[in-house]
């Protein structure tokens, strides 16, 4: 569930609403990626707290912008990358029953694949 409301003040925007969820905020070290993943158990949203980040979804690249969003059903095969030299921060929101085993590693610098 998703919404953007306008009012006098200013808006707000709201991502879940009594949902399992699991939010992280997630620091990607300067040139550094993380693993080529999929899941099946859960959707993910993204959301770029800094700039520099580089999404990577189903074959096809998008930069982040701070505040840009990158949403990620399940199955779907994805990672993302800082271009920067200093750290870049997102927010991950994650739909769905959550467990670190549900990461299935397709690919990774770190010899996790």
């Amino acid at each position: 569930m998703y919404i953007d409301a306008l009012r006098p003040w200013g808006r707000f925007q709201q991502y879940t609403e009594n949902e399992s969820t699991t939010v992280k905020i997630i620091t990607v070290n300067p040139r550094e990626k993380l693993s080529v993943q999929r899941h099946k158990n859960r959707d993910e949203l993204w959301i770029a707290l800094d700039g520099g980040l580089i999404t990577h979804l189903n074959g096809e690249q998008r930069v982040l912008h701070k505040g840009a969003e990158c949403y990620i059903p399940r199955n779907s095969i994805h990672s993302i990358e800082n271009e920067l030299r200093q750290p870049a921060r997102f927010l991950e929101i994650a739909f769905g029953h959550f467990d670190e085993d549900d990461i299935e590693r397709l690919e990774d610098k770190y010899g996790r694949a």
